[in-house]
């Protein structure tokens, strides 16, 4: 990627002075040329958390009557080289993009957004509590990401799912399709912002990458047998503390240190015992459904890592991250400890970016199947070592299911690439 870009812009007075307002007032930011200067503290965002609309009618009329800065900054910003710099999951600088490369302003073309109403309101909502909770004590969501080049803060975040919560709602309510899933309704009341994907070990790449993941099933076993040999541990309290995990592998795991007789016997908790392949698929995906052999089943996802990264390329069993469980009530996604993570429902949901793209921004992929349009809409409310940093790619959560070939054969319906929209409520 190259350096940013200066530009230079001839304007009036009147309009330089206003644009001088809105550069004082953070509608931009430009990134320090010198990497080591751009760290997380220099550039993490701030917002004030808006409290949850109360009505349609009340949105529909602040929509209307917006900041005269804010419709100057949306005006200009296709013409305003703004730079953005990406970080890793570590808050390492990476490399700084114009945002304007792969953001632009679009419209939804016309044709039915498809997705379950109950579902996307489920993870809307609680995608917009994670935000009401967790505000003072997870910094990652008060960032405002790639897409505060183009203007959007995390305050407009926030104001597309109250708005989205209440029309699903109202629409559910008297038993109606929900006008969310028409793309007028949707041009006339968001901005539409198309994602072209940024991808430096392949240029040339301009839709998105949709990869899939799922929630499998999995035998097991509370005990460890022959054939359910494999252990999913959970961390004690007091372990949070020392962090002695973060010294192990997950070879060192499986070698036996926490067993019976192993050097660390007694620090962690087995929760259950699977099959080798079972532990990869868990690893892998991040929530896991064990029916164990008494009959009895139940949920399981990722809780913390040993801290060691992910490496892209790698296969899953020469990864040396290992990730330490916890038993849920439902599909987890994002959340910065593993009692505030937000439950999710398959369809609505893709895992993505969370530092660089956003926890919350609702998203309208878009491909051709069977000779017409297929548009399908979620929200990015979980993530993953792969996507930290990682502009040209979202990961859709498929569903439950039994093996691997159902879930191929699900998946050969869903697009591999598809053209990408943000939605922000005007």
């Amino acid at each position: 990627m190259s350096n940013l870009f200066s530009q230079k812009i001839s304007l009036s007075l009147g309009t330089a002075a206003l644009l001088t307002a809105i550069f004082a007032h953070g509608y931009f930011s430009s990134p320090s040329k010198n990497p080591e200067l751009a760290q997380p503290e220099n550039i993490q965002d701030n917002f004030a958390l808006s409290q949850p609309q109360i009505s349609l009618a009340s949105m529909q009329t602040a929509s209307v009557n917006q900041p005269i800065l804010e419709q100057v900054s949306d005006k200009y910003a296709a013409s305003v080289s703004v730079g953005y710099p990406v970080i890793d999951e570590w808050k390492n600088y990476k490399f700084s993009i114009n945002g304007n490369q792969i953001l632009s302003t679009a419209k939804l073309p016309t044709s039915k957004i498809n997705f379950n109403q109950s579902d996307l309101l489920s993870t809307l909502v609680n995608t917009r509590q994670y935000f009401q909770d967790h505000a003072a004590d997870d910094p990652d969501i008060q960032r405002k990401g790639l897409l505060g080049t183009q203007g959007v803060s995390v305050e407009d975040v926030l104001k597309t799912l109250d708005f989205m919560i209440v029309v699903l709602k109202e629409d559910i309510a008297n038993n109606r399709p929900t006008r969310l899933q028409e793309p007028n309704f949707i041009n006339k009341n968001f901005r539409v912002i198309k994602w072209n994907a940024y991808n430096k070990q392949n240029t040339s790449q301009k839709q998105l990458r949709i990869t899939k993941y799922a929630v499998f099933t999995h035998q097991g076993s509370p005990t460890k047998t022959a054939k359910f040999n494999t252990p999913i541990y959970s961390l004690k309290d007091s372990s949070y503390k020392d962090k002695f995990y973060t010294k192990y592998t997950k070879q060192d795991v499986l070698s036996g240190i926490y067993e019976p007789g192993g050097k660390e016997f007694g620090k962690v908790q087995p929760l259950a015992y699977l099959t080798r392949d079972g532990l990869e698929e868990a690893l892998l995906q991040g929530t896991i459904l064990i029916k164990f052999t008494d009959g009895s089943q139940a949920f399981f996802n990722v809780d913390r890592n040993n801290g060691m990264s992910y490496i892209r390329g790698l296969k899953g069993t020469a990864q040396k991250r290992y990730w330490y469980f916890k038993k849920v009530d439902a599909i987890k996604g994002y959340g910065h400890k593993i009692d505030a993570k937000i439950s999710i429902k398959p369809g609505v949901t893709f895992a993505g970016d969370v530092l660089n793209i956003g926890v919350g921004k609702v998203v309208v992929i878009e491909n051709n199947q069977g000779g017409r349009k297929n548009l399908r809409m979620g929200v990015i409310a979980d993530t993953g070592g792969a996507f930290l940093p990682n502009l040209y790619q979202l990961d859709f959560l498929a569903g439950i299911f039994q093996n691997r070939q159902e879930f191929g054969q699900y998946i050969q319906q869903l697009p591999e690439y598809a053209t990408a929209y943000f939605l922000v409520k005007k």
